[in-house]
């Protein structure tokens, strides 16, 4: 019988996340990171991503031409990544965008209002009707994610979403343009959420380099 080294039971970590392999093919590390990016660059390059990317760049450039901003919300590395993209798309493009990542705030409305409506708070005290709200959760089934779209949508907001894991997760069907990540991998789902949201954010920039150089 082959011997199969599991990564896994090393790291502590759920099956799901670390691939198995046979050392013999080749060198463990070599044979890991190959498997790796191998799965990453299949998540990115979902053959319908380019045409959600275009419609996103657009949407956003719409709610800023009509005076509204973009609003990033997510949990954790999710969090992270709404920083980096509000941040990017504020300085960077010069769209006015925020994200709710203040720690003061997440734990005035978490403790005042339960950590499952805090978000829905937060945009409801800071959105406007015609804002963008992008909504990232890597499983889809975050409470407050969920609930957050709903009021997003009922206070006439233009919800986008980037989730993962399972096909039929709801938050995949909460948004007007809703993407998902193919993969149980959090931090293959994470991270291709993030360069496809950084890609939208590029094409605006090159966008307006090539307008401006015309």
């Amino acid at each position: 019988m082959e011997t199969v080294v599991n990564l896994v039971a090393e790291s502590g970590l759920p099956g799901h996340f670390l691939p198995q392999f046979k050392p013999s093919a080749m060198t463990i590390d070599s044979t890991w990171l190959k498997t790796y990016f191998d799965d990453i660059y299949r998540a990115i390059s979902t053959s319908s991503v380019n045409e959600r990317l275009i419609e996103i760049r657009s949407l956003w450039s719409d709610a800023a031409a009509a005076g509204n901003k973009i609003i990033f919300a997510g949990n954790g590395g999710s969090a992270a990544i709404a920083s980096h993209c509000s941040v990017d798309l504020t300085k960077t493009v010069g769209l006015r965008s925020i994200n709710f990542n203040e720690a003061d705030l997440i734990t005035c409305f978490a403790n005042d209002y339960g950590y499952v409506e805090w978000l829905a708070k937060a945009i409801e005290a800071y959105a406007d009707d015609g804002d963008a709200l992008v909504l990232i959760s890597s499983s889809g089934l975050s409470p407050n994610i969920l609930r957050a779209a709903e009021v997003g949508r009922n206070m006439g907001l233009s919800v986008i979403t980037l989730s993962g894991f399972d096909a039929d997760n709801p938050l995949r069907k909460a948004g007007e343009i809703n993407l998902w990540v193919d993969s149980q991998s959090y931090n293959v789902v994470e991270m291709t959420h993030h360069i496809w949201l950084l890609a939208a954010i590029d094409m605006e920039i090159a966008s307006r380099a090539h307008t401006i150089g015309s």
